[in-house]
């Protein structure tokens, strides 16, 4: 059985509808930065998770070329993710898509190295005719943070995100953003085959103890 992380860091991945505080270790990602409206076709956001997955998916089937991982072990491709935001706002304007900035992201498993990276966007590059030289190698230490299970359409997250400074406020914690900070989203639904009142996606912010 390859190794599934949504199944293993269930914590990270699978959390209940309702808001609880973690600590989530460092850990590497493929990611590509970008800004616009994630909606828009054919737009950046759109070639950008192309691209995230064309080198996620070189790395995983690198077993079955010449190049060898040290360490490596088969694994499930682990779910897309996507930090957000937006200048000189706290949190996030659903109402405002075409400012967004975003660092989209996919984990990697710890044993593939920066070199294994970069091998894996020269030979996606060059298999599957797609530049992906925009794919960088993120370490990323999120900390202490609250999260929550959303289940329906993105556009109606401001409900969950309210029920999650609601617990912040009772329990002595309050928001943490910055530039290094932001607003995090796991996506766990696939949009092109679940309707948008199913759509799970994990939401996470960063906090601090007042």
């Amino acid at each position: 059985m390859a190794f599934d992380y949504k199944k293993e860091y269930k914590e990270f991945y699978m959390p209940k509808n309702k808001p609880e505080i973690i600590t989530v270790p460092k850990a590497n990602y493929i990611a590509i930065r970008g800004k616009g409206d994630p909606n828009e076709e054919g737009g950046a956001y759109k070639q950008a998770i192309g691209v995230l997955y064309a080198v996620a998916y070189t790395l995983k089937m690198s077993y079955k070329t010449d190049y060898k991982i040290d360490g490596f072990f088969e694994y499930v491709v682990p779910p897309l993710e996507g930090f957000w935001w937006q200048d000189n706002v706290e949190g996030v304007d659903y109402t405002n898509k075409s400012v967004f900035n975003w660092i989209s992201v996919i984990r990697l498993p710890d044993f593939i190295s920066e070199k294994d990276f970069e091998w894996a966007v020269e030979t996606a590059t060059k298999k599957k005719k797609l530049d992906c030289s925009s794919a960088e190698f993120l370490s990323i230490d999120e900390g202490l943070c609250v999260q929550i299970m959303h289940i329906g359409p993105f556009d109606d997250e401001p409900a969950t995100v309210a029920l999650m400074d609601e617990y912040l406020a009772e329990n002595g914690y309050v928001n943490d953003f910055s530039d290094t900070r932001l607003h995090h989203e796991i996506y766990l639904s696939d949009a092109r085959k679940v309707a948008p009142e199913k759509w799970k996606t994990v939401i996470r912010h960063p906090i601090k103890k007042l």
